[in-house]
């Protein structure tokens, strides 16, 4: 296999964990998109801000999250994003399929 291609599949593979990802983080508390990236960045998911920002943008629009602007100290207010109930009902979706897909993928490593 071509690394080209290797880095292709790899680029879906993680763009179709993203959206999960971002809604486990905002699971635990409201985030500014830095702090999301920041998040990202510490668990080894590199996403720039123009990956990031359609994404808030479409899962707001889903009614998935939510946003409140809040003053900055350091500058313009910040938007910071939540989960809506909506949204945890629908990560708790993903977190079944996750967990049905790994289970698929162990037992094929054996």
């Amino acid at each position: 296999m071509d690394n080209l291609k290797f880095e292709n599949v790899k680029s879906q593979m993680r763009k179709g964990y993203l959206e999960y990802c971002i809604l486990l983080i905002l699971k635990k508390k409201p985030a500014y998109v830095s702090d999301i990236i920041s998040e990202l960045k510490e668990a080894n998911m590199l996403v720039v801000e123009g990956t990031l920002y359609p994404l808030l943008t479409r899962l707001k629009n889903s009614e998935l999250l939510s946003y409140r602007w809040e003053e900055s100290l350091q500058g313009p207010p910040r938007k910071y994003y939540a989960t809506t109930e909506q949204g945890l009902a629908f990560l708790a979706e993903l977190e079944n399929a996750y967990d049905e897909i790994n289970a698929v993928i162990l037992k094929l490593k054996m």
